[in-house]
């Protein structure tokens, strides 16, 4: 630590390095660091009248640090504040970094339950580091006082006798007038596991079981676990690290997944169905939902990936949040729109007639560096579709639909990171018919098809503002209707 760092405080240092950060790729509508680092979201709760979201963050370089807890508030989840850090390391049993956690309201006061991570020296037979879960608590909503009790939950013996102690990410809820909490953890034979914990008062907690376990090709940890409810179903959200690649699928270094099922609150044991991605994309990360005052689901996630390239570290400031999205039950299965507030968003529209394309075509209309796309396709006449975002020729994201198969192909290439990479998705084989939303923002990209059915998330890091989108039939005459595209609002404005 600098000299610097050690007589400023960390909302000091933010305030005063703000200024430096060069903004060519920081996201308009996209929750992100002023300066410095961030990871998962943490926090996500309603307090107060108002939206609570918080992140991991290491505000004094662009790279993972000492994890501290940013803080932003929003009544309305589409226009944010920005609120002093609420976290950091500070105690014995957190002095290596305040790691992921969850919030919730209790007698007029909001909640944290955070990972506090100690490292510690690897000896053999060992573990190399100590996670334990705490509480911090606040009257405002601002200013958190951790608890005497801290540490409130230890790992039990008799679940785990791993080296690594990977015992992290809790996140609790409230069920007939008790208070759940989910960990992730490893068992000994290094699977990855959740354990679920009970209470009465959020301070004194007892394990209840292991909620479910990983099994074949599920990874070696499950990090940053949710339990959400959505549409009359409970889902147990997660972030398994180490699942081998099958084929197209699972292609990232790590997984953010879903698994359908049914919570048995007296054994404690969650009985679920396999797991499904929630994102076909590049970046997606340790999602974290919430509930909203009238009931809906919402989750937002890390719009990055470990070990990938991040050429805004040069700029001062490194990774960035998803948009929100809803979790609805449709189709026998987890479907994840856009929340319906992001229309508050829109400013400036730019509609193009419904129109009939048997080549490549430019939407002139549509040349901007931020906003939001909406059309129809029909493809009954096409093989298939792609849709092009290009900043040149060295910097092109491209989306593609092949109609008989229902394979989806999302291409990126990047003159920034110097790579041309591909994932994939899997429609219905042969459907004539697609809906697609697209939030561009200087540095990402988020597909949205046919209502959340698919969601492909990306960062893009074109070296010119100058972008443009180009509409590729496949084979045939593609009919595109109801084709929009508005300029969106700064969410910090």
């Amino acid at each position: 630590m600098t000299n610097e760092q050690k007589r400023c405080t960390p909302d000091a240092f933010i305030a005063a390095h703000a200024s430096e950060v060069n903004q060519r790729w920081y996201p308009r509508f996209h929750i992100a660091p002023r300066v410095g680092w961030c990871n998962d979201p943490n926090g996500f709760s309603y307090f107060g009248g108002q939206y609570h979201f918080f992140y991991q963050h290491y505000p004094y370089e662009p790279k993972w640090g000492p994890m501290h807890w940013a803080h932003v508030t929003s009544k309305d989840l589409v226009h944010f504040a920005r609120q002093p850090i609420a976290l950091f390391p500070d105690h014995p049993y957190d002095a290596d970094g305040c790691f992921t956690g969850s919030g919730i309201e209790k007698d007029g006061k909001l909640y944290l339950l955070y990972t506090g991570h100690v490292d510690l020296l690897k000896k053999p037979g060992q573990p190399d580091r100590i996670e334990t879960q705490n509480i911090a608590v606040s009257v405002d909503g601002i200013h958190f006082e951790k608890a005497a009790e801290n540490p409130v939950i230890k790992l039990p013996e008799c679940v785990s006798t791993g080296e690594d102690h990977h015992f992290r990410d809790p996140k609790v809820w409230e069920h007939d007038g008790r208070y759940y909490a989910v960990v992730g953890a490893q068992t000994a034979e290094e699977k990855g596991q959740v354990l679920v914990f009970v209470s009465d008062d959020l301070l004194n907690w007892q394990f209840l079981h292991v909620m479910a376990k990983a099994h074949g090709n599920q990874g070696f940890m499950w990090e940053c676990p949710n339990f959400a409810e959505f549409d009359g179903h409970e889902a147990l959200i997660l972030s398994p690290q180490g699942i081998r690649p099958e084929g197209r699928r699972y292609l990232n270094l790590q997984q953010s997944v879903s698994m359908l099922g049914k919570m048995d609150y007296t054994s404690g044991i969650f009985y679920h169905d396999a797991m499904h991605r929630l994102d076909h994309g590049f970046d997606f990360y340790a999602p974290q939902v919430t509930q909203t005052p009238d009931g809906r689901c919402v989750m937002i996630a890390w719009l990055a990936m470990w070990e990938s390239a991040m050429p805004e570290q040069a700029d001062g400031w490194s990774c960035q949040m998803t948009v929100p999205r809803e979790l609805h039950y449709r189709d026998d299965k987890v479907v994840t729109p856009p929340i319906r507030e992001l229309t508050a968003l829109r400013k400036a529209v730019h509609r193009t007639p419904d129109c009939v394309m048997t080549e490549e075509t430019p939407l002139s209309d549509w040349s901007y560096e931020t906003g939001e796309l909406c059309a129809d396709f029909d493809l009954t006449e096409a093989a298939g579709v792609a849709v092009h975002f290009t900043a040149g020729f060295d910097d092109t994201v491209s989306l593609m639909v092949e109609k008989e198969s229902g394979l989806v192909t999302l291409v990126r290439k990047s003159a920034a990171t110097g790579r041309k990479e591909e994932r994939y998705a899997q429609l219905p084989a042969g459907e004539d018919h697609l809906s697609l939303r697209v939030y561009e923002d200087r540095s990402s990209l988020e597909f949205f098809l046919n209502d959340g059915d698919i969601v492909m998330s990306t960062r893009f890091y074109p070296k010119t503002t100058e972008r443009v989108i180009v509409i590729e039939p496949q084979e045939g005459a593609v009919r595109m209707a109801n084709g929009v595209f508005y300029e969106l609002d700064d969410i910090f404005a």
